[in-house]
């Protein structure tokens, strides 16, 4: 049973140096009703001691969860809350003050909505400037994430809303059996798609999904983000999560070998292509290298043909 409209919860894992001021952007919400609960997900730095300086607020919980991974640190959140909506913030973000009551006025506008997020700005470390080699499309890998200043209705899953940011209706959750823990973050690996693959399922069973411009967040791109190594282990794990993805979806055959040739052959003629302006070079040449990360695991999938496993 539901008996608050709102629950928002963080998923942490080792990231005490950001945790603080993400709860504090939570209790600091200018919506009533509404509670927080951070996941504590098998950390093994202050992680407790952050939360426990604030269990003095009525509205915070603490739940620790041992199996590592974000999807099922999300379960964890679901089954340990009580709103009806369930708003997720990550550990290294900072909500607006009306990030819930932004979230909830969706949500009562269309009762069909099952999935909602707003824009994502950036916060970069003390000194530090976009590299010249960042493009655009890069920077959304830092979740960077805004479609404007009207509300949307995403019907293209490549243009879901940043898990950062995102909140999902119980019902629609529970229908679904949950995030599927194939997909998502698991210790420092950077699966992930699992978001996408909600709005697929969501589409096809006729519910909405949506971007709300003034369900605001910030987010604190850590140092080691912007260096070129990043990228390219993002972009390999990027392409590890979309041929796992297809996987759950059905879809499993030898045309995913091609499809990954192919795209490796189209990054790297691209970065050639461009080798005069740096964002765009490095920019294909990530996307080459995610798609060896593709193939591989394509490869790895038809001649063990099993559900991929976290």
């Amino acid at each position: 049973m539901t008996n608050l409209p709102i629950s928002a919860v963080i998923c942490t894992h080792n990231r005490e140096e950001y945790l603080g001021a993400a709860i504090d952007s939570l209790l600091e919400q200018d919506f009533a009703e509404y509670e927080v609960i951070v996941v504590d997900n098998a950390s093994s730095d202050r992680t407790r001691e952050v939360v426990e300086a604030r269990l003095s607020n009525p509205k915070l919980k603490y739940v620790y969860e041992s199996v590592t991974g974000l999807s099922v640190a999300r379960n964890t959140g679901a089954k340990e809350s009580s709103g009806e909506i369930i708003a997720y913030l990550d550990d290294d973000a900072v909500a607006s003050k009306t990030w819930l009551s932004a979230l909830i006025a969706g949500y009562q506008q269309q009762e069909k909505l099952a999935i909602a997020g707003g824009k994502v700005t950036l916060i970069l470390p003390p000194k530090a400037t976009y590299p010249q080699w960042l493009s655009t499309e890069l920077a959304s890998c830092l979740g960077a994430y805004d479609l404007g200043k009207e509300v949307v209705y995403i019907t293209n899953p490549s243009l879901t809303p940043r898990g950062l940011n995102y909140s999902i209706r119980r019902s629609f959750l529970e229908q679904v059996g949950g995030f599927d823990v194939n997909l998502g973050r698991v210790g420092k690996n950077l699966l992930s798609n699992e978001e996408v693959y909600m709005t697929e399922l969501a589409l096809k069973r006729g519910w909405q999904v949506a971007y709300l411009p003034k369900a605001l967040v910030a987010h604190n791109v850590a140092p080691e983000r912007l260096q070129p190594s990043w990228f390219f282990r993002r972009g390999w794990w990027q392409g590890v999560s979309e041929c796992y993805r297809q996987q759950l979806a059905g879809r499993q055959d030898p045309t995913q070998l091609v499809e990954g040739t192919e795209r490796i052959v189209r990054g790297l003629y691209k970065s050639l292509k461009y080798l005069g302006d740096p964002a765009l070079r490095f920019d294909n040449l990530v996307y080459a290298y995610g798609q060896i990360g593709y193939l591989k695991t394509a490869l790895q999938g038809l001649f063990s043909p099993a559900k991929p496993k976290k």
